[in-house]
């Protein structure tokens, strides 16, 4: 995919910054050893792991050099790479991995946590936070609409969610350390857009973006257009304009 657009992402930076600041209130002592922010995206949470780990070096991780260069302009990382996040691996063990909305991007979550709690010392931590909206019609409709539009491109038939349920990571992280899993809905209240549905906003710089690079800008324009039909429907405009829309998201705090 092309890079990310930290201003698009940015629109609502307090919506998506909050389940970052919930998790990292769960977080406890740590050993000596940096701070990792594992797909640190622009930086939001930056600052907040610079305040409570003030001591530490805050090392920012991601692919995307848009990204990466909002989030060094923050100031608060020690450094900002650019790596993989499916195979980065640390010179030396960090205290804390912490990860915002970034590993259900990744696949095989029953491989992947493992590997990421093996590169811990004793007693670090790993915190992970990610969206498990994928039965919601905001994201329900985007797979179906684009199926049915393009089945050329789109095949959903071995589809499966990329975040497991909350029992299943119980037990995964259950045999690598002491884990709590949780999960939270967050009611967001979505303001006006002139022109647009305010969902269609929203997901549009993360959840439609796979599915809007595989087509031309005519395709693109039809397949938002029955999108917005279908979340007017799913998501009806409040009087002044505004929408609720309800996001589910999956916690956990592992210490090995």
């Amino acid at each position: 995919m092309s890079d990310w657009n930290p201003e698009a992402y940015a629109r609502f930076r307090g919506l998506r910054l909050r389940p970052a600041l919930d998790l990292l209130e769960q977080v406890g002592r740590l050993p000596k050893g940096d701070v990792i922010d594992l797909g640190c995206g622009s930086g939001a949470v930056g600052p907040a792991l610079a305040a409570r780990f003030e001591d530490r070096r805050i090392i920012g991780i991601d692919t995307s050099p848009a990204m990466l260069s909002e989030a060094a302009a923050t100031g608060a990382y020690k450094r900002c790479d650019a790596d993989d996040i499916a195979i980065w691996h640390p010179a030396r063990p960090p205290a804390l991995i912490f990860s915002n909305a970034a590993l259900h991007w990744l696949p095989d979550h029953a491989a992947l946590m493992p590997r990421l709690a093996a590169l811990l010392p004793p007693g670090g931590v790993l915190a992970v936070q990610m969206p498990r909206q994928h039965d919601a019609p905001s994201h329900r409709l985007l797979r179906a609409i684009a199926a049915e539009m393009f089945p050329d491109r789109f095949d959903f038939s071995l589809w499966k969610p990329p975040v497991m349920a909350a029992p299943d990571y119980a037990r995964l992280l259950a045999a690598l350390g002491r884990a709590e899993v949780w999960e939270s809905e967050y009611t967001q209240r979505l303001a006006a857009e002139a022109s647009a549905h305010p969902v269609r906003i929203f997901t549009q710089s993360t959840a439609m973006r796979p599915m809007a690079e595989k087509l031309g800008p005519a395709e693109q324009a039809a397949f938002v257009a029955r999108y917005e039909a279908a979340l007017a429907l799913a998501y009806p405009a409040e009087a002044d304009g505004s929408v609720f829309m309800p996001f589910r998201r999956l916690f956990f705090v592992l210490t090995v």
